[in-house]
């Protein structure tokens, strides 16, 4: 729901939200461009990163009234809507995010589950390396199995990266366009 342009400043991201923002933030950055895919710190950060973004779910449940999915609602042509008043300099403010912004973190969110879900099962039993039990047959169908699902990792990861930069210049947009510094508001948890 758009705000008035006289909306008081006041508290919009809880603790809970911005911790989870940070931490996952962070996991991308580092298992994204620092962090070696075979490291054992990749896969730790994985888990790390799977963890807060379930807690950020279950938040987006029960949480603050910011926090919670209801303040943020899938909407392709409140998207739409919001992209064409853009474009005739037209901004609206909204309490939590812009209907383009919900849809990205929600993209964010789906391509992060992916990356979670396909690097635990790679790490898993599911596709022993040397196990005599099993026919070549059997063998080859695990290889199979275990590189459509490292490429399904890897497409994944590499659209997460892309969908990050896309957030953040889509932040800085947002910041330059309502006159509210975003990334301060996810840093202290207050709009200006």
């Amino acid at each position: 729901m758009p705000n008035t342009p006289h909306e008081p400043s006041g508290r919009v991201w809880d603790p809970l939200v911005r911790l989870t923002h940070w931490i996952i933030a962070l996991a991308v950055i580092l298992n994204g461009f620092i962090i070696d895919d075979d490291a054992l710190a990749h896969i730790w950060i994985g888990y790390i990163a799977l963890g807060m973004l379930a807690l950020r779910l279950l938040w987006g449940l029960i949480g603050t009234e910011s926090a919670r999915f209801s303040s943020f609602p899938v909407s392709f042509s409140g998207a739409a809507t919001h992209v064409s008043e853009l474009k005739q300099g037209v901004h609206r403010k909204h309490r939590s995010h812009n209907p383009l912004g919900a849809l990205m973190v929600y993209a964010l969110w789906a391509t992060l589950t992916v990356v979670s879900v396909t690097g635990v099962m790679m790490e898993s039993d599911l596709f022993p390396e040397d196990d005599h039990e099993y026919s070549s047959r059997i063998e080859a169908h695990d290889d199979e199995a275990a590189e459509w699902l490292e490429d399904l990792h890897e497409g994944a990861a590499n659209l997460l990266l892309l969908l990050s930069v896309l957030h953040v210049g889509g932040v800085v947009l947002e910041s330059r366009l309502s006159g509210r510094n975003l990334v301060q508001a996810m840093i202290t948890g207050r709009r200006s």
